[in-house]
């Protein structure tokens, strides 16, 4: 069983593949892929102003609003409003997509895989969820508020908004939240 916790503090801000804006990695498969390397990759997105998506050949993307009013994104000439917080959108990452805020910026959080390689699932979760990693894949879950916890049999670490858990192999325990986390799911294509 690997399990790492990965902090929101300890994420640095890195501008986006087009320039346009700036993003935080939380885990990339495999362990430090470049853009063009990974198997899939999760990252929060700080966007504040209207603009072009970068472009990522190959790669599916699902996007969820965290925080703020939303997105008129326009995937291929094609308008998908999504303006509901907390709520899973997928989109093909290689065809031309723009992104026009709704109300002020919005913090999203990125889930990006190769199609070819991997598939991911992504879930909103409150309560109580056991982690369970498929065989040969990954789980992957980002705590939404303060006060999540992680119960295993070592006992217990505590989450803060934007922490994350990422494992592999064996289940890592039993997540506890005190608000919503995202759980994303990541399997052989």
């Amino acid at each position: 069983m690997t399990v790492r916790i990965l902090r929101a503090a300890d994420l640095s801000p890195a501008p986006w593949k087009n320039g346009g804006g700036l993003t935080r990695e939380i885990a990339t498969g495999p362990e430090g892929a470049g853009a063009d390397a990974f198997d899939w990759r999760v990252s929060l997105a700080d966007v504040t102003a209207d603009g072009p998506f970068s472009a990522f050949p190959g790669v599916d993307r699902i996007l969820t609003v965290v925080e703020g009013a939303g997105m008129d994104l326009v995937v291929g000439g094609e308008h998908h409003i999504v303006d509901e917080l907390l709520w899973p959108h997928g989109f093909p990452g290689d065809l031309p997509t723009e992104g026009f805020l709704l109300g002020g910026p919005v913090v999203n959080l990125n889930v990006m895989y190769r199609r070819a390689r991997t598939r991911a699932e992504t879930a909103v979760v409150c309560g109580t969820v056991r982690l369970l990693p498929p065989e040969g894949g990954a789980v992957l879950t980002v705590s939404l508020d303060d006060g999540a916890e992680l119960e295993s049999v070592g006992g217990g670490v505590r989450l803060d908004r934007y922490d994350a858990v990422l494992a592999a192999g064996e289940s890592p325990g039993v997540l506890r939240t005190m608000g919503q986390a995202v759980l994303i799911t990541f399997s052989g294509g």
